[in-house]
């Protein structure tokens, strides 16, 4: 059982974002399965999925505070190698969706095992950076890279570059965290901008694309540029105070595609215009402030990197989805947590908010 004193001095600030938010991405769901047709509306099951799942991740979230963080080293090691499993499974059991094959079906939904090796590399990255406290040298960095590479890799071949940068950017912001030796430092800043352009060659044809469109929509406007312009009409027509809730043609008419994932935040300005925006960003600038609060007081090595490192994952995640919605980055298919619809994603929210509050809530124990 839980101590019950431990709640005093939970975060409850940031679970109380987290619901706004969620309930936010529920609203915005109801709205995104509105479809208008000649006699009236019709509704697709998009919200009510959603919210079976966001009960199941505040399930998960409860489940998370029961345990003390720190135990989870142990279980870092083969929640990492399970999730490498999961993702070669992928390989041989996957069930191509979309031209991707990125979900292992197990009947009554599908598996995305690229959601758990996020928390798998974050678990395992907090392990071994809390091993040791020293600055990075060239031997430990090559190692925490390769944590956070391996299922990089195999995400990105399914095909997923969204997902398998998220997982870099994640492993790379918790070793800016723990900190890298000057020198070692220093030739990183001249080698990776070096290494960059290189990544090019790495690119499916349709991710070449979807960056030449990016710099230039009207390239290909009826294909690979057709999502950034059309999410583009959709902000734009929401105007200042946007056209009310339920009232957005762009999406009622289907115009606007993914509109349910990843550009769920299209449906949102439509409706609700810049001002609207304006206080989704504050609720998420302060979640992210009071996931800032956390590393802050954490009382060990191994809970201020696993917190920071979900505070890279939520800020990247953030700032791709809203940055390729509104034109300013190359579509990667990243959904906005707690707003987009996904199950699997969903349940990781869930339960990485629930990591942190278990880091905030345990934060008086190291006191004599």
């Amino acid at each position: 059982m839980i101590d019950r004193r431990l709640f005093l001095h939970m975060n409850w600030g940031l679970l109380a974002l987290t619901l706004a938010l969620f309930g936010v991405g529920i609203l915005n769901l109801y709205a995104a399965s509105v479809i208008r047709l000649e006699d009236g509306f019709s509704f697709a099951p998009y919200y009510q999925r959603q919210l079976v799942w966001g009960g199941a991740g505040t399930a998960v979230l409860l489940m998370c505070l029961v345990v003390d963080y720190r135990h989870l080293q142990t279980l870092a090691l083969p929640v990492y190698l399970g999730a490498l499993a999961l993702l070669l499974g992928v390989v041989l059991f996957g069930v191509v969706i979309m031209g991707a094959r990125r979900w292992i079906p197990l009947g009554f939904f599908n598996l995305q095992p690229s959601e758990i090796a996020k928390l798998a590399v974050l678990l395992m990255g907090a392990k071994f950076l809390a091993w040791n406290g020293d600055l990075l040298g060239w031997k430990r960095l090559i190692q925490v890279i390769g944590i956070g590479l391996a299922p990089a890799i195999l995400i990105i071949r399914q095909p997923d570059l969204g997902t398998g940068l998220t997982i870099l950017v994640l492993i790379g912001g918790m070793i800016l965290y723990h900190g890298l030796r000057p020198k070692v430092f220093k030739i990183c800043l001249v080698i990776i901008p070096c290494l960059l352009p290189l990544a090019w060659f790495g690119l499916h044809d349709y991710q070449k694309l979807r960056i030449a469109t990016f710099l230039n929509p009207a390239l290909d406007s009826k294909g690979a540029g057709y999502h950034i312009i059309q999410s583009q009409i959709a902000i734009g027509s929401g105007s200042i105070w946007g056209k009310g809730f339920l009232e957005g043609t762009q999406h009622q008419l289907r115009f606007l595609p993914e509109k349910h994932t990843d550009f769920a935040i299209a449906v949102f300005g439509e409706e609700w215009g810049f001002m609207g925006c304006v206080v989704l960003l504050t609720l998420f600038c302060l979640f992210m402030l009071r996931i800032i609060d956390t590393v802050r007081d954490a009382k060990d090595r191994f809970g201020s990197t696993l917190v920071a490192g979900i505070f890279f994952y939520f800020f990247w995640q953030m700032l791709v989805n809203i940055g390729m919605v509104a034109g300013l980055l190359p579509v990667v298919g990243i959904p906005l947590p707690f707003i987009s619809y996904g199950g699997s994603a969903a349940l990781v929210n869930f339960a990485l908010v629930g990591l942190v509050l278990n880091v905030s809530m345990r934060r008086f124990i190291f006191k004599n």
